[in-house]
């Protein structure tokens, strides 16, 4: 099964307070996005990397030349949409045949581990569907209008990373029944979830850093700074 991983930069990251699309926001001198494509290019599983961007940064993705150059793997960037939803779909109508497993990653997340990547590949491979995650170590509490519905017991609790890797056929059959029943997830396992089907959940590593906010962008400067290495 050949695998293809979908990069989704087409978010505008307004949470992140900053003036550019989060994607191409300055992380130790060089835009976030291609810290995580080349993180994503490192594993050998992967065939092809897919940026999936918003048509307003085509241009600003294309004047990073050499820095592009320098990516193995990488194809022509997709236009995506304006729900995540959108993205994933512009994305597998642009995978070439070959690809029977496509791995959907947040191009916030750098520090993806390749060896995690290689493991979720394989779950993938033997059940159809399948999932980073990490315990939760606080109590989750479900709320309604400011009170307390629920508390969860903390060990069936895992907080969802990307990547998310699904067999193309199953994604987009999971794609096409909620557009039909117009549901929008803000997690593409939540799609394949509705098929009633089995998704592997492997354990990730509390480091894979979503970046959303300032502090979380401070602290991947950070992490840098001290001789971490993106995706490793």
């Amino acid at each position: 099964m050949s695998v293809a991983a979908l990069v989704l930069a087409a978010g505008r990251g307004e949470r992140l307070g900053a003036d550019l699309p989060k994607a191409f926001v300055p992380l130790a001198g060089k835009p976030l996005l291609l810290h995580t494509l080349a993180a994503l290019a490192r594993v050998d599983e992967i065939s092809r990397v897919v940026p999936v961007l918003a048509a307003r940064d085509l241009e600003r993705f294309a004047a990073l030349g050499a820095a592009l150059a320098s990516i193995p793997k990488l194809a022509p960037p997709v236009v995506g949409g304006r729900e995540r939803q959108d993205s994933m779909r512009a994305g597998l109508a642009a995978l070439a045949p070959e690809f029977s497993l496509v791995a959907v990653h947040d191009a916030a997340r750098p520090f993806v581990r390749p060896d995690d990547v290689r493991r979720v590949i394989a779950a993938a491979r033997s059940v159809g569907a399948a999932l980073l995650a990490v315990p939760v170590t606080d109590t989750i509490k479900r709320v309604r209008d400011a009170r307390v519905v629920e508390t969860p017991p903390r060990d069936e609790c895992w907080a969802a990373q990307t990547p998310q890797v699904f067999r193309v056929d199953l994604l987009r059959e999971a794609l096409a029944k909620a557009t039909s029943a117009g549901v929008v997830a803000t997690d593409d396992v939540q799609l394949v979830e509705r098929l009633g089907l089995a998704v592997a959940v492997v354990e990730g590593h509390p480091g894979n850093l979503k970046i959303t906010r300032a502090q979380d962008l401070a602290l991947a400067e950070a992490r840098l700074a001290a001789g971490e290495e993106s995706g490793r």
